[in-house]
């Protein structure tokens, strides 16, 4: 059995772009239709509530697409949306928390940093979802909310990124995390920048990749891998769309042919 449907992956902006690339690399028969809010990003600092509702617009909006599985590509929808959806929707519904909580559980030594935006933090979902698995782990969280707009500027890999990623990460380094779960899936674009700062003795835990191999396992196990077929990537943004074009482009190495402004709410 198999299921040819696309995957439906949203975010607030440009940062879910790293689980679709994890997905791709994971699942390369898999189609993809990617849901960009840049309307409305970002998330980390909107209320719970607020999170909820766009999250329902933006699952309203994929399932229109005919997808077989959604895909939460943003943490603070994570934390606010994710049990809602799972009980709302007839489709399987993943999120990026607890895939990122257990690799860093297998990963640390016992300290454990977490950056992610201010709603994330605010939520206690990885501190929540580490202690499950092993309470005894310490966990240090620390809110880095411009994360999100030099992500969105294609700033990452500059001086700017490097100035301010060192005074949120040094107070955790100061701590003595061994492990650091980018909590927001903007991070990973910044990673090269996280990484210089955090040096080599930091394993950094990418909730992107983590993401992939949980859609990986939960389609293998109900049969719904993609035959082999010629895989079909669709971006739908609520705004910005050359800014998104341009950053996508850049990011995923090649150029965004199928990109689409839509409207919601």
């Amino acid at each position: 059995m198999s299921d040819s449907r696309p995957i439906g992956v949203f975010d607030s902006g440009v940062g879910g772009l790293t689980v679709l690339r994890a997905i791709s690399e994971r699942l390369p028969t898999e189609s993809l239709v990617y849901f960009g809010d840049c309307a409305r990003v970002p998330y980390g600092t909107k209320s719970p509530e607020t999170v909820l509702r766009y999250s329902r617009e933006a699952a309203s909006y994929l399932l229109r697409r005919d997808i077989k599985m959604l895909v939460i590509a943003c943490n603070t929808a994570t934390a606010a949306a994710l049990p809602s959806l799972s009980a709302e929707l007839r489709i399987p519904v993943v999120g990026v928390v607890d895939p990122g909580a257990l690799s860093a559980v297998r990963a640390t030594k016992g300290r454990v940093g977490v950056i992610a935006t201010e709603g994330t933090i605010r939520s206690n979902a990885y501190r929540d979802a580490i202690h499950r698995i092993d309470p005894s782990i310490e966990v240090i969280e620390a809110a880095c909310p411009l994360f999100v707009p030099l992500a969105e500027e294609g700033w990452a890999n500059t001086r700017v990124a490097r100035e301010v990623a060192e005074v949120y990460l040094t107070p955790l380094l100061d701590a003595g995390i061994d492990t650091l779960v980018l909590g927001c899936t903007h991070y990973p674009i910044l990673r090269a920048t996280i990484k210089e700062v955090v040096g080599e003795r930091v394993i950094i835990v990418d909730s992107a990749e983590t993401t992939a191999e949980a859609v990986a396992l939960r389609l293998h196990d109900s049969g719904e891998i993609a035959p082999e077929q010629e895989r079909v990537c669709h971006f739908l943004v609520t705004d910005a769309a050359d800014r998104f074009k341009r950053i996508a482009a850049d990011f995923l190495e090649h150029q965004i042919e199928q990109l689409e402004l839509v409207s919601v709410g």
